[in-house]
Formats: C-alpha cells, sequence, structure tokens
C-alpha cells in the first residue's frame, strides 16, 4: 500500500467489491465455545486436461518461471502468503518441543515440525497466485495458540516474509521465501531459497533450516506427481546441536520415493539418534545402532531377492510416478514424532487441499471491518476461482497484473522506491545472512 491507501496492483475497492456477497462463504457456526472452520471449498476445481501448457513452456526450458504467465486452470484458489501459512498446520509440534526438558527431544520435534510443515505439497500440483507487491495475509487461531502475519517484500524476485507467533509467548517463527522455479521439458523444479528461523523463548534456543527441493513431474504428458529431495540441515545455534534430512528422491524403481532419513549429532558430533519416515506419512526416532542393524539385516533379504522382480523402466513420454510403496516399515524400539492428518474424501475435486487449506481463504464475518484491505482474502481473482468462476478469475487476474505493472512504471518514472510496511531487510543474528 501507498500512502493513499491503495495497493500497487489493485484498489482497496475493487478487493472488497467482489467479496462482499460472500461474508459466510460456508463457515461453520461456532460449537462449544470453539470457532469451527469450513471445510470445503464453494465450488470444485476446474479440469485442467483440456488445456496445453506446450505452447507457452516450449521457449522456457531451463528458465526461472516467474516472469512466465501461466493459464489460470493450472493455479489453485490461494494465494502463496497462504500457502507458506500452510507451514503452520502443525503447530502442536512447536508446542511440544518448547515443552521438553532435553535439547535432543526438542530437537526430535522440531526435525518433525520441519518436515510437516512441507506436507501438504503431497499431491498439490496446483500453482499458487503470485502475491502482489504490498499484498498481506494475517491469520489468528487462538485454539491453536499462534498469531501470523505475512507480506509480499518484493516483486522482482519475488520474495515473501512471515512472522508467526505464540499468544503464549513460547515462540517466535519467521522467514523469507524466495522460491526459484524452473521448467526442465517434463518437469517444472522449485529451489527452496531463504531460511526460516525457529526460536524457543522459553530455552532460549534458536533453530534455522531451509526447505528441501520440490519438483512437478509430468507438466505436458501424462498423470501430475511431487517429489521432494535435498538436504536440509537444522542448526540449534544455542547448543550446537544438529539434524541433518535426506529427503531421498523417488530412484530408477521408485523404491525411495517420499522418503526422509536423518540423524541427529551434539556438538561433538557424536549422533545420538537415527530419525526416518515419509513426508507424505510420518516420522520416526530410533537409536542410531538399532537402525543400523536393522538397516544391515534388511540389506541382507534383500540382496537374496531375484532380479527379474525388478520392474520396468518408465517410458520415454512421461515420467511415470512410481506406485507408492508400503508403507513405513517401523524399526523396533521406535518412537512416533508425527503423523499426518487424513485428508477430507472431498480433496482429490478441490485441489487436493487439506482441511487446514481449505480454511485459510475464509472470509469469516466480521472480518472485513478489521483485517488490512491488502489480505489476500480480498483478491477478486482468487475468490473468483474459489466459486468457481474462471472466465471472470482470469480476467481479474489479468487486470491485476496490469495494475501492478503500471504502478512500477510510475514509480520507475518519478524515481520511487517501494517500501515495506510490516518488514525491513536485516542481518539474521543466528546465520548472519540478509533476511
Amino acid at each position: 500500500f501507498n500512502n493513499n491507501n491503495s495497493c500497487e496492483g489493485v484498489s482497496e475497492a475493487s478487493f472488497k467489491d467482489a467479496v462482499v456477497s460472500q461474508k459466510n462463504n460456508g463457515a461453520v457456526p461456532q460449537e462449544n465455545g470453539i470457532r469451527k472452520h469450513r471445510t470445503s471449498l464453494p465450488a470444485p476445481m476446474y479440469a485442467r486436461n483440456t488445456i496445453s501448457v506446450w505452447s507457452i513452456l516450449k521457449k522456457c526450458i531451463g528458465l526461472e518461471l516467474s516472469k512466465i504467465t501461466m493459464p489460470i486452470a493450472f493455479n489453485e484458489p490461494l494465494s502463496f502468503l497462504q500457502r507458506i501459512t500452510e507451514y503452520m498446520e502443525h503447530t502442536y509440534l512447536i508446542n511440544r518441543a518448547s515443552s521438553l526438558p532435553d535439547s535432543i527431544e526438542r530437537m526430535q520435534a522440531v526435525a518433525a515440525f520441519a518436515v510437516s510443515a512441507v506436507a501438504s505439497q503431497w499431491d498439490r500440483t496446483g500453482k499458487p497466485f503470485n502475491p502482489l507487491l504490498g499484498e498481506t495475509y494475517e491469520l489468528v487461531r487462538e485454539e491453536q495458540g499462534y498469531r501470523l502475519i505475512s507480506e509480499q517484500v518484493s516483486h522482482h524476485p519475488p520474495i515473501s516474509a512471515f512472522h508467526a507467533e505464540s499468544l503464549t509467548g513460547d515462540f517466535v517463527f519467521h522467514g523469507s521465501i524466495y522460491p526459484k522455479l524452473k521448467f526442465w521439458g517434463k518437469s517444472v523444479e522449485a529451489e527452496p531459497k531463504g531460511t526460516i528461523t525457529l526460536e524457543l523463548l522459553r530455552h532460549n534456543e534458536a533453530y534455522t533450516w531451509s526447505n528441501p527441493y520440490c519438483c512437478v513431474h509430468n507438466i505436458i504428458l501424462g498423470k501430475l506427481w511431487i517429489e521432494q529431495y535435498g538436504t536440509v540441515e537444522i542448526v540449534n545455534h544455542s547448543t550446537g546441536d544438529k539434524c541433518v534430512l535426506n529427503f531421498k528422491p523417488c530412484g530408477m524403481f521408485g523404491k525411495e520415493l517420499h522418503k526422509v532419513e536423518g540423524y541427529i549429532l551434539d556438538k561433538s558430533k557424536k549422533k545420538h539418534c537415527v530419525i526416518y519416515g515419509k513426508w507424505t506419512e510420518c516420522m520416526w526416532s530410533v537409536d542410531a545402532q538399532t537402525y543400523d542393524a536393522h538397516k544391515k539385516s534388511e540389506k541382507k533379504g534383500d540382496n537374496k531377492k531375484s532380479k527379474n522382480d525388478e520392474p520396468e523402466g518408465a517410458d520415454d513420454d512421461a515420467d511415470d510416478m512410481p506406485e507408492v510403496q508400503e508403507t513405513v516399515a517401523v524399526v523396533p524400539g521406535s518412537t512416533l514424532l508425527w503423523r499426518i492428518d487424513s485428508r477430507p474424501p472431498h480433496s482429490a475435486t478441490m485441489y487436493n487441499f487439506t482441511n487446514f487449506a481449505m480454511a485459510l481463504n475464509e472470509l469469516e464475518p466480521g472480518m472485513e471491518a478489521i483485517l488490512a484491505p491488502t489480505d489476500c482474502r480480498f483478491r477478486p481473482d482468487i475468490r473468483a476461482m474459489e466459486n468457481g468462476n474462471m472466465d471472470e478469475a482470469s480476467r481479474e487476474k489479468e487486470r491485476l497484473e496490469e495494475k501492478q505493472r503500471g504502478a512500477r512504471k510510475e514509480r520507475n518514472k518519478n524515481e520511487e522506491d517501494w517500501s515495506t510496511r510490516w518488514f525491513q531487510m536485516g542481518t539474521n543474528p543466528y546465520t548472519n545472512n540478509q533476511d
């Protein structure tokens, strides 16, 4: 927002006019003193199988996609600011970490939270809307004990900053995210730029990490599917403890699909425990020696299997999604750290949203009077898409993007710099990087 209260991409009035008739928006009334949030969207998703994206993407192989306009049918009705709010779905893991007296146990809970924070990506093949410069999102969840504010602080490159805090003063969780998207012919890869910081105030501890890579396969042909891969290193800057998590790529025959495996080291580099599981399912912790012994016996059993049992490789036209292997094989003596919540039965027809995601764009009664006019919930393109009005959503998206370009030209003409509203650039005291 500028001083005259008009967003660079869209005016306050045009945000709000589109949502006047959506006050209740499918919300469930309050029950037993606890606010019940909506559990579905107003309309099911639009079929994408009639859209060809090849004509747009064929010139973009190997390029960064932030400046490429994609058909709205490939979006989901959330802004990226709302998408990163999904990190907070399993906040109880932060509260658990804060309550534990032992630093290694706290690291286990933080590691489980780091994995759970990206679990909502599973089967989420829709692209969130790019936030407009100055766009904000605010969420208060009293029943889960936190509040969050986020802001789009830069447009080129696109940078989203967020800050969440416990309502009881137990933690602060913040970061700035700059996802770089690249198209590789059959797939789109999101490179995770930006550091995430979790501060457990009761223990005077700070943890930092970055998210794994995320890849959507079969953009042109075949069934869309997602994998996450790469090394995530979580550092406790107070104790020197470290957790190294390996998000495994699916491999040739898909045996490693969705698997996560890692270990916790103290500052003397002693390995305390192994953490393992699937980011789509659950995470467990077990003693390192027990895990190694189990893996050795498992490997001996694998060697006895006939090579003829191996499945055939994928064809050349599409990166076939490997069949999802059996659920996580639990090593005897393991402790469960986290298990994913089941999705609503109608999730597949509603962008594969979780229950948490279903409520993120809900405009509850009374919100209009207290929300910042820059809030995502007032975007008419997202609201129209959520309501199933794809033509209107496409027109509004194009209008907002054109207004944003015009505002940027005007600022350049007047040699004006954009000023952020709720965040400022500074040095992260734990990583010494700009944040």
